[in-house]
């Protein structure tokens, strides 16, 4: 047989199909490039988009924000002071988004102006924390990212 550069030719495109081939079948089986959905009903959520978009408004004009730092016992998140704590409801949510079974919701309960989340609820990485609550009939919201 005779190998000119038609032959050349139709091996390099068999070759680099049967490559592409491979990491589509590799990244379509195999556990570990598998990622869930950011939200499952994102339809619903959307639909709750304006009411969160006031609240993180209402957030922005509060006296002093809301904010968070990484302690030795974990993540303190810090309220206004001039805000009565016991009148504060509403709940904490932590999203890790490459692990879907890591995130968790938590009501929140203060009895002076500060909450924290327990070291033991955090594994080290990226986290996206939700805060949402009601103060006075009032809603607010608190997103940020941290690296835990």
């Amino acid at each position: 047989m005779k190998f000119n550069w038609g032959t050349g030719l139709v091996i390099g495109m068999v070759g680099f199909m049967s490559f592409i081939l491979y990491f589509v079948i590799t990244m379509s089986t195999d556990r570990k490039y598998s990622y869930d959905l950011v939200i499952e009903d994102y339809y619903k959520h959307e639909m709750n988009l304006q009411g969160a978009i006031d609240a993180t408004a209402n957030s922005k004009q509060l006296e002093t924000p809301v904010t968070g730092t990484k302690t030795e016992a974990g993540y303190l998140i810090a309220f206004p002071e001039n805000l009565d704590p016991k009148a504060i409801t509403g709940s904490v949510f932590l999203y890790r988004p490459s692990a879907r079974q890591l995130d968790f919701d938590m009501p929140i309960r203060l009895s002076s102006s500060n909450l924290l989340i327990p070291d033991k609820r955090l594994v080290g990485g990226r986290w996206n924390i939700t805060i949402t609550w009601e103060y006075e009939g009032k809603n607010y919201r608190f997103e940020d990212e941290i690296t835990y």
